[in-house]
């Protein structure tokens, strides 16, 4: 009987000496171990992202002519309204360089965008984030914020060689110091996680008192501030829904309702300072 309880007790006493080994072994070591491991598994996870593409390209071979016919048509109709948002921001961007050269303003750092597609998602209670399917060997900075059509996806956490991992929106390990348009005092944003149905959502701190939520149908919508140089102004984060007084009774809390497109998001577009990367 002490024999058998022996040989049960010899896969815990492993796992435990492992643990143990782990623990001991030095930070550089497990740094070195981590990073060789993820590019030894990256190029499965971007060889699956190929494929699922060559797939939705093949089905969509399989189309008939007149279905092809209205995506067309609905193309067609895009690229117009593109065109003329093209034209817009032309004449705002040199109004902008106008009232700057008036008012002999600095002008913003610019960035060059650098369009990526996304190669897995995680959105598990641990993390909050993206693979995108390119790295160092594209000039892709660690911090750099990450954007799409419906405003901040996130940040880059880590890069890696050929793909880089992005902490999204709903992380709680990603904080912000953000605004309500039209009102520049700041306040302090952080992830909260995806709720019921995969809605994203988020946590807006240190809100003044005197901030109501009047209309339900036209709640205020949440932007960066610009503050910590990470993230430019007037970016859109969501809208605020909920306020509650915070801990310290002379603030409130707000919850943030956060674009549902976050969860299934295919491509985002990385924003490289042009300063570090001069090519």
């Amino acid at each position: 009987m002490p024999k058998k309880r022996l040989l049960s007790l010899k896969p815990f006493a492993i796992l435990l000496a492992a643990a143990l080994f782990w623990i001991l072994v030095p930070i550089a070591f497990k740094s070195s171990v981590r990073s060789s491991f993820y590019e030894f598994q990256a190029p499965l996870s971007t060889g699956a992202s190929y494929i699922r593409e060559l797939q939705n390209y093949w089905a969509a071979r399989t189309k008939s002519k007149n279905e092809l016919y209205d995506a067309g048509k609905d193309m067609a109709r895009l690229n117009a309204t593109y065109e003329l948002m093209i034209l817009e921001n032309q004449t705002l961007k040199q109004e902008v360089e106008r009232l700057e050269e008036l008012l002999q303003l600095p002008t913003r750092a610019e960035y060059q965008y650098e369009i990526a597609r996304v190669v897995s998602r995680d959105f598990n209670s641990w993390w909050q984030r993206l693979e995108i399917r390119k790295g160092s060997k594209h000039g892709i900075p660690t911090g750099a914020p990450v954007v799409f059509s419906g405003g901040v996806v996130g940040r880059v956490k880590e890069v890696h060689e050929y793909t880089s991992t992005v902490e999204i929106l709903s992380n709680s390990h990603l904080r912000m110091a953000v605004i309500i348009a039209g009102d520049n005092r700041p306040m302090s944003y952080r992830g909260s996680g995806f709720q019921t149905l995969q809605s994203p959502v988020g946590l807006v701190e240190y809100i003044p008192n005197d901030i109501k939520l009047n209309d339900p149908a036209n709640p205020p919508r949440i932007i960066t501030s610009g503050m910590g140089g990470v993230f430019p102004a007037g970016l859109h984060i969501g809208y605020l829904k909920r306020l509650r007084p915070g801990a310290s009774g002379m603030f409130q809390d707000g919850d943030v309702d956060l674009d549902k497109r976050l969860s299934s998001l295919t491509e985002v577009a990385v924003l490289v300072a042009i300063e570090e990367n001069p090519q």
